[in-house]
């Protein structure tokens, strides 16, 4: 059923009805125009012959065609009607059981008669009909198979910029369609080609949104590496400063600019695709339990392990990604906060307002928290998450859960300890 639903079947089968409705009523003219002149051929040579029986009756001349009779009792019964008014006429009928044309006349208040055998015009009008039917389906067939052709080069042309379109949505911004230009298509001149100009333009959108993403970059990781030095030097500054208020105060705000720029610089490395897993086998829940104790959420944390596994991964990343998943529900959410462990599958939920829709749908952005009822931050957290995932080859999924609260669920996958064994 997939195979009916798809274009080139769908352009394949409209091509072959049109082609088909196209046959039927040419067919149909075709055969009702001979029918009229083989027919009409034939009451012509019946009318001939009753017009000569009528001559030799009125002259009293006699006649010895046995085709000639008085009021045959197969004589049609509206030619008959049609004698009683003094009319002649002609029409198709049956002598013997055999089809004939008939035409009959008035002759002294009798029906005079003559009957001429149709029975080969029928043949023709079949033979007719068959040829016709032939060339009609033979017609359809050829027509079915060029659409198919066309619309299978269609399908595999718009197949090939979806599946282009697909890589770029999964972040492969170098996948390009690179169908041939206007110039080089070996298409007629001056045709357009609605399937070209999309591919052009998912071509042109991507290499813009590759640039402006490697723009991002650069500068994300510029003013990183910039902000570091003198970062730096102020700390060690500030740890001269008396002791105080002011100094407190002084080292928190440097503190929290200097992770803001390690988030930025961790953004980066991630960003450039040269990040690598250092992969062991590691107890899942175990894992989970130091890494919340490691984060230092305290008593607001827990950790139930329903059932454990071994999986293949990157502890430190690990580490990484529910540190940050635990920051961010201390920050935006509300305690308690509920680390569950299922197998390869470890549940991070908080009892806050929950993850704002927009969220949710297209996935955490850098720089933006959503909504203001999530609190403040840089919204580089959830960022980090996504791109030690993506290391990791784990699967992130957002939701909030029915009583409130949001909830960040973590796959590892469970394929790759086979394949590390």
């Amino acid at each position: 059923m997939r195979a009916l639903s798809s274009l080139r079947w769908k352009i394949a089968l409209t091509t072959t009805m049109v082609c088909c409705m196209v046959a039927a009523a040419l067919g149909i003219l075709v055969h009702n125009v001979v029918a009229r002149q083989m027919v009409g051929e034939v009451r012509k040579a019946a009318g001939a012959e009753l017009d000569h029986a009528l001559g030799h009756y009125e002259y009293g001349t006699a006649h010895g065609d046995v085709n000639i009779v008085f009021d045959p009792p197969d004589l049609p019964r509206p030619l008959r009607e049609l004698v009683v008014r003094g009319q002649t006429g002609s029409m198709v009928g049956v002598q013997r059981g055999e089809p004939v044309m008939w035409a009959a006349g008035p002759a002294d208040g009798k029906a005079l008669a003559v009957w001429m055998p149709f029975e080969t015009t029928r043949h023709r009008l079949r033979d007719i009909d068959t040829a016709i039917l032939a060339s009609a389906a033979l017609a359809a067939g050829v027509v079915a198979l060029a659409g198919l052709f066309l619309a299978d080069r269609i399908s595999r042309r718009l197949s090939t910029t979806a599946a282009v379109a697909r890589r770029i949505s999964a972040g492969d911004l170098d996948a390009r369609v690179n169908f041939p230009a206007e110039g080089d298509d070996p298409g007629p001149r001056g045709s357009r080609d609605e399937v070209r100009d999309v591919a052009h333009a998912l071509d042109s959108m991507a290499a813009s949104l590759q640039a402006r993403l490697e723009a991002e970059k650069r500068f994300t990781a510029d003013v990183a590496h910039e902000l570091r030095t003198p970062l730096t030097g102020s700390l060690a500054a500030a740890a001269l400063l008396p002791e105080g208020r002011p100094k407190e105060m002084i080292n928190n705000r440097l503190k929290a600019l200097h992770l803001l720029t390690e988030d930025l610089l961790e953004i980066s490395r991630l960003d450039s695709g040269v990040e690598r897993a250092d992969l062991a086998r590691v107890e899942l829940g175990r894992a989970v339990e130091r890494a919340v104790v490691g984060a230092g959420a305290g008593p607001d944390a827990s950790v139930r392990v329903v059932r454990d596994a071994v999986v293949l991964t990157d502890r430190r990343r690990l580490d990484r990604i529910l540190t940050n998943l635990l920051a961010n529900a201390g920050r935006h959410g509300r305690p308690p906060v509920e680390v569950t462990v299922e197998g390869p599958v470890v549940v991070v939920r908080d009892h806050g307002p929950g993850y704002p829709p927009e969220l949710i749908e297209q996935g955490p952005q850098r720089f933006r928290t959503g909504d203001p009822g999530r609190g403040r931050g840089h919204g580089l957290g959830l960022t980090i998450v996504m791109g030690q995932a993506a290391v990791l080859d784990i699967e992130v999924g957002f939701a909030n859960a029915p009583g409130g609260g949001a909830v960040t669920t973590l796959r590892l996958p469970v394929g790759r300890l086979a394949t590390g064994d």
